[in-house]
């Protein structure tokens, strides 16, 4: 992107629900802005890990928490187990003949993760044998993947605009929906009986699951609509956009809650914490901006170098894994690439 997105055009947005409350001086913070305001003054301390030879497209934790896994333009995917308050490498996982664009783990079990790469397959680890356990051939060069809530399903988005269910368990293709716009993230809502997709129209797709049909068609944004999470709870999903507009939706009703402003370059990456009452955005903008949830208020802002790639709260601890485009601008040789980075740390630690 050259040029900052007009944020004049934010006023498109579906109006809030509930208005915005400011805080002032403190006095109307809600118990958990202060909990949380308080844990990060004491934990605010980020700690890099080298992970790859070049920067790091994608960051996820397991289910459980235990480990870390990172996918790169190295053609790579490293995994790391948390230690206290560090990374420490158990294995680097080579098959992929391209980049690594996307990687998630099997929603239950802890020893699964997939990785979708622009060599047209996908590939299922195993971190129990450090083994690929299938590689599956798929018709493009492949940017996004997700798991279905229930383990059943892998979908995987290429640059095509195709999206592919596969089986789990036989790796087999159960359906292939061929799309008319430019898809850029997918994801199925935690019920697992429907299924999004962000386009660069600026609309949310929803169809059922797992017949596929067209549910409904949500203008969100006014610009190219560019990721989606869900929260843990299910009573939310988020879209990032190249407006650098964060949007908040309810789930039940699927209309707009409110939207979050602070950043200035389109929102490429989201996540929410464990308990569904922060959200992580970031972008080109040099840093990750923390919002509480339920009112929008910024609870903290991670500093960054460089544009941020990917960001991933910890299942259970206040704890964010993100990467970021080490090789930025002014080349300083010092510095490694392919990184990842950990916020959250004991500032004594």
């Amino acid at each position: 992107m050259t040029a900052k997105p007009n944020q004049a055009t934010g006023g498109r947005h579906l109006p809030s629900k509930h208005p915005m409350k400011k805080i002032k001086s403190g006095k109307m913070a809600s118990q958990y802005y202060q909990e949380m305001q308080e844990s990060f003054r004491n934990n605010n301390k980020s700690r890099e890990f080298p992970a790859h030879t070049a920067k790091v497209h994608s960051v996820a934790w397991s289910c459980d928490g235990r480990r870390l896994a990172s996918g790169s333009f190295d053609k790579t995917a490293s995994v790391f187990i948390l230690e206290k308050d560090r990374l420490v490498k158990e294995n680097n996982y080579r098959g992929h003949s391209d980049s690594v664009d996307q990687l998630c783990w099997h929603p239950t079990n802890p020893d699964l993760f997939v990785t979708a790469s622009g060599d047209k397959t996908i590939r299922i680890w195993d971190v129990r044998t450090t083994k690929c356990v299938a590689t599956v051939n798929t018709k493009g060069e492949n940017i996004n993947i997700c798991w279905s809530p229930d383990g059943q399903t892998i979908a995987v988005g290429n640059k095509d605009d195709v999206v592919t269910f596969i089986d789990a368990k036989t790796h087999r293709s159960r359906a292939e929906e061929q799309f008319k716009f430019e898809v850029n993230e997918i994801s199925w809502n935690n019920d697992n009986d429907m299924f999004f997709l962000t386009n660069g129209n600026g609309c949310i797709n929803i169809l059922s699951y797992p017949d596929l049909k067209p549910i409904q068609s949500i203008n969100a944004h006014p610009s190219n609509c560019i990721c989606i999470k869900f929260d843990p709870t299910g009573k939310y999903f988020a879209t990032g956009s190249a407006d650098a507009l964060v949007s908040l939706w309810d789930v039940e009703e699927l209309v707009c809650v409110r939207c979050f402003s602070r950043l200035d370059w389109p929102v490429r990456t989201l996540s929410f914490s464990n308990d569904g009452k922060m959200l992580a955005s970031a972008s080109e903008d040099h840093f990750i901006d923390i919002a509480e949830v339920e009112t929008g208020e910024k609870l903290w802002e991670v500093q960054c170098d460089s544009p941020t790639f990917t960001v991933a709260w910890h299942p259970k601890r206040p704890l964010l894994a993100y990467a970021c485009d080490d090789k930025e601008g002014k080349y300083d040789n010092n510095r490694e690439a392919g990184t990842v980075k950990l916020f959250g740390l004991p500032n004594d630690s």
